[in-house]
């Protein structure tokens, strides 16, 4: 969900592996010269969907190390196969209350820019939840734990599913 804490714990989490880390938005402001705010309201969201799909393509075809992807990322079944093929889902799960607590005063979410954002975050929240967690290989429940603590349990998972070697006891 958008506010979840991706592109703050990709990086933390990034550091700590001691790998790259890459926020697709970022990736599609770049390839787009201009916020996605102001693309939105221009191309519309299918216009945003279709170049964050080929971002999603083209950073999952090689390791990138850790990626921050857009909430909606996931909406597209094409989206969702890739991720779950190439790479391992982490959803920071986020109740809608929460969301709307951190991101009360941000004004560069589209989605968000309507009369009601805490009845659109509840919404979002009721579409989404069973999309990310049917696209997830994790799942990670985040009320208002620290990001370290957050980091701390993504690496736990990995590592007993094997995705990484187990930190050594000494």
């Amino acid at each position: 969900m958008p506010g979840s804490g991706k592109s703050t714990v990709g990086r933390q989490l990034a550091r700590k592996l001691g790998v790259g880390f890459v926020d697709t938005d970022q990736v599609i402001e770049m390839r787009i010269a201009c916020s996605i705010r102001e693309f939105f309201e221009r191309e519309g969201e299918a216009a945003f969907r279709d170049i964050e799909a080929q971002v999603l393509d083209d950073m999952t075809r090689t390791s990138c190390g850790v990626m921050a992807t857009g909430g909606g990322a996931v909406l597209r079944d094409a989206n969702r196969a890739l991720l779950r093929e190439r790479t391992q889902v982490i959803y920071l799960r986020v109740q809608p209350e929460e969301i709307f607590r951190r991101l009360r005063h941000d004004s560069q979410r589209p989605l968000l820019q309507v009369d009601d954002p805490k009845g659109r975050i509840k919404e979002l929240f009721k579409e989404r939840d069973p999309i990310y967690q049917a696209s997830a290989h994790f799942v990670i429940e985040t009320s208002r734990p620290r990001i370290p603590t957050m980091v701390t349990m993504i690496v736990s998972q990995l590592e007993l599913a094997g995705h990484l070697p187990m930190e050594s006891a000494a």
